[in-house]
């Protein structure tokens, strides 16, 4: 059965176009709209605005469209996040990981998210971005100091990123294609 599986999403791939939501969501200046410009441009620019609200865009990687929402990090804008991330294909969380002293807010915020009935079972992607810089934490690091390993009932997945550098920044893009596919 499996093969025969197999053989039907090839097949699918070769004829269907696949659409997927996604939310990007991490306080602000953690690198979720630098994240959103490298996937969609492949290019990285210095002068980045805050995001007010909400962005989103879509990208195509192959035949799988990907909806981006690009959520504002600003205390003002957290309560909007549990909206955006109902019914997505997975959260995104960016965790600017060279910021220590946000760290413990960027936790409390996550954990609250995903308390969230509605968001129930939805993978989550944590991103440790920032990676090019010195004092940036180390992956097993990030992924204690935000308690990943507590989080039960999804399926969670954390890689170091740079969007300055393009760092993971592939491996970040077949994750989210894998989790459109399985989701779709």
């Amino acid at each position: 059965m499996g093969l025969l599986e197999a053989i039907l999403n090839w097949l699918r791939s070769l004829f269907f176009q696949q659409e997927t939501e996604l939310s990007l969501i991490g306080l602000q200046n953690a690198g979720k709209t630098s994240l959103v410009n490298v996937i969609a441009t492949g290019g990285y620019s210095e002068d980045m605005i805050p995001t007010v609200g909400f962005n989103m865009t879509k990208v195509t990687k192959g035949n799988v469209t990907i909806k981006l929402w690009d959520l504002g990090g600003q205390p003002r804008f957290r309560s909007i996040w549990e909206r955006y991330c109902r019914a997505v294909s997975a959260i995104v969380y960016v965790v600017d990981a060279a910021d220590h002293e946000n760290l413990s807010v960027s936790k409390r915020e996550l954990h609250d998210l995903l308390s969230k009935p509605s968001l129930g079972g939805i993978p989550l992607l944590v991103l440790g971005n920032k990676y090019d810089k010195q004092e940036a934490l180390s992956k097993e690091d990030l992924i204690e100091q935000m308690e990943l390993k507590s989080i039960t009932g999804r399926e969670v997945c954390c890689y170091m990123t740079s969007c300055k550098n393009s760092t993971n920044i592939d491996t970040v893009i077949e994750w989210l294609l894998r989790h459109s596919r399985a989701r779709n």
